[in-house]
């Protein structure tokens, strides 16, 4: 798979591991009042037993979306047991707008945990959990989507994260900086706890989300964030959403090699 700019950009690693914050270019602002997070509800914690976490956001009543390599154990390349899954709609402080059991998960199906080289993973790097109820609460509103983005173009993130998880945090304003035809280039803030997190840009006055974080890189000398291009690739995703029963999970299961992953990723 070839990326044009892969000669200059080194992927330091997905964000299942621990890592230092990536440049930004505006302060992180934490939502823990009501009406600094309001309009931001649909964003939530994504909780995988007692200890992992994630960020999704809710764009239907009913189905969030991630980033895959959150369903996957990093030891085992197993699939996360979608009974273990959590979402927490809008998480302040230790109470959450709603809490929603997972009845379905659903990977990209061209997204291969397995292959090492993480570059490849990122532009694929997409799943959809439908809940186990919808989510009807009015302000509560889930984000349309919209694929099409240019480099230069101004986008913001709102995620949980390592030593914030019980409230989200936006960052108002950071930067496409580069793509090709399958991993957008940002200069976003992310850490652990950041993957799968909606990445927003303004459509005629509405929010939309545009894709969700994936991983941190070096780029031209500068720490920064990967996210998949959605062009035609959140269409497959559905497309396979749409084939799948409830109540299955759909991904490919693998094994990886603990050892090989951990240096890869660290």
């Amino acid at each position: 798979m070839y990326h044009p700019f892969k000669m200059l950009l080194t992927v330091a690693g997905l964000l299942a591991s621990v890592f230092s914050p990536a440049a930004a270019q505006s302060p992180l602002e934490s939502l823990q009042t009501a009406d600094a997070n309001r309009g931001w509800e649909a964003v939530g914690r994504l909780n995988f037993g007692p200890d992992g976490f994630c960020t999704a956001a809710l764009i239907t009543s009913d189905v969030v979306l991630t980033a895959a390599h959150c369903l996957y154990d990093p030891a085992s390349g197993a699939m996360v047991n979608p009974a273990e899954i959590e979402f927490q709609a809008g998480l302040r402080n230790g109470r959450a707008e709603a809490y929603r059991g997972i009845r379905r998960v659903v990977v990209h199906p061209d997204y291969d945990f397995s292959d090492l080289t993480q570059l490849n993973r990122v532009g694929s790097d997409l799943a959809l959990l439908e809940l186990d109820q919808p989510v009807r609460l009015g302000h509560v509103r889930p984000f349309r989507t919209q694929v099409r983005v240019e480099a230069g173009q101004t986008v913001q993130v709102v995620s949980y994260g390592k030593n914030r998880a019980e409230a989200p945090s936006r960052e108002g304003e950071c930067q496409i900086l580069a793509r090709d035809n399958e991993v957008l280039v940002l200069s976003c803030e992310v850490e652990f706890g950041s993957s799968g997190a909606p990445i927003f840009a303004v459509y005629e006055d509405e929010i939309r989300i545009i894709s969700v974080v994936s991983a941190k890189a070096r780029w031209e000398g500068q720490e920064v964030s990967l996210a998949a291009v959605m062009e035609g690739e959140l269409d497959i995703l559905i497309g396979e959403f749409a084939r799948t029963p409830a109540l299955e999970t759909v991904g490919k299961r693998v094994a990886v090699d603990r050892t090989v992953y951990t240096a890869a990723t660290e």
